[in-house]
């Protein structure tokens, strides 16, 4: 079942909306001071003026990709702001430069501490441009099956207990994918008795993200029926889960002491919060759609 060139054209626009109007445009209003910084409301430079700017126009990006890609609007205009997103995490630094600004004890544990919430600030603006996509459907007065529906009826408590093992699933998926698509060099240390990881290139955190989260929404949808939701809040859990596991105190002194400030005890910690979410939604979604292809072809094969 192959995309149609005019259902591309459709997916194109939405993309272009986030990618223009976020990625390009709304720039400025996350941009850090220095040309390779990073992106990151603990840089500061993100004031609250700016951050609900940046909801008002997540929600207009939404609202408007769904008309431009009506009638498939509900399917297609999500992809919008998390596109948009993607664009920034691409132009912003790395967290090995949040080391480098931060490079003692106190410092780092003051930064981790601010980075295992910050991805619910990406979530949300994620959340603002499904809003808007929402707002625009009622608009348009089309009816459509909740996505992750099927036509099957379940239980409450049973879609309660899906969605609780989707999202925990898909925690414990994307990390374990990470970990192993998130490369570089890599480094035993006696002391710790584990490998400590350099700072991947963009490049390997895009591939890493992308594909760790597609594969766990293409498992809990294939396995528990539900949608790329709850994998897509796994992408604003896995940062603040990893630095509770990996980011002890006494890793943390060992590594200021031992290590440059671009090895990490875990290849998750290595990927910024915007990187995450941006790029963990988007593989969310297209996970989603694959299990759906799939389901459709075992059905019909």
């Amino acid at each position: 079942m192959e995309l149609s060139w005019l259902m591309k054209l459709r997916i194109a626009a939405a993309v272009a909306t986030g990618v223009v109007l976020i990625g390009i445009l709304a720039w400025p209003l996350a941009a850090p001071p220095e040309p390779a910084g990073a992106a990151s409301l603990h840089t500061g430079t993100i004031s609250l003026g700016d951050a609900i700017t940046l909801v008002t126009l997540a929600f207009l990006v939404g609202l408007i990709a769904y008309f431009l890609s009506w009638p498939y609007g509900r399917e297609i205009a999500i992809l919008a702001v998390p596109s948009g997103l993607a664009v920034w995490a691409v132009r912003s630094g790395s967290m090995a430069g949040l080391m480098q600004i931060n490079p003692t004890l106190t410092q780092r544990q003051a930064l981790f501490s601010a980075l295992k919430w910050e991805p619910v600030f990406w979530l949300a603006i994620v959340a603002a441009g499904f809003a808007g996509v929402l707002l625009a459907q009622k608009i348009s007065r089309r009816k459509v099956e909740p996505v992750g529906s099927d036509g099957k009826s379940n239980s409450r408590s049973n879609m309660y207990f899906n969605a609780a093992v989707a999202l925990v699933g898909s925690v414990l998926i994307a990390q374990f994918c990470i970990t192993i698509f998130a490369r570089d060099v890599r480094v035993f240390d006696d002391q710790l008795r584990r490998l400590v990881v350099a700072q991947p290139a963009v490049g390997q955190v895009v591939f890493a993200v992308l594909v760790s989260f597609g594969l766990a929404a293409f498992v809990v949808k294939a396995f528990l029926n539900v949608s790329y939701i709850w994998p897509t809040i796994a992408s604003a859990s896995i940062t603040a889960f990893a630095i509770t596991i990996y980011v002890k105190q006494d890793v943390l002194q060992h590594l200021v002491q031992r290590h440059p400030a671009a090895f990490f005890s875990n290849a998750v910690i290595s990927i910024l919060p915007l990187q995450m979410v941006a790029f963990g939604t988007l593989g969310s979604i297209a996970g989603y759609w694959m299990a759906v292809r799939y389901n459709y072809w075992r059905k019909h094969a």
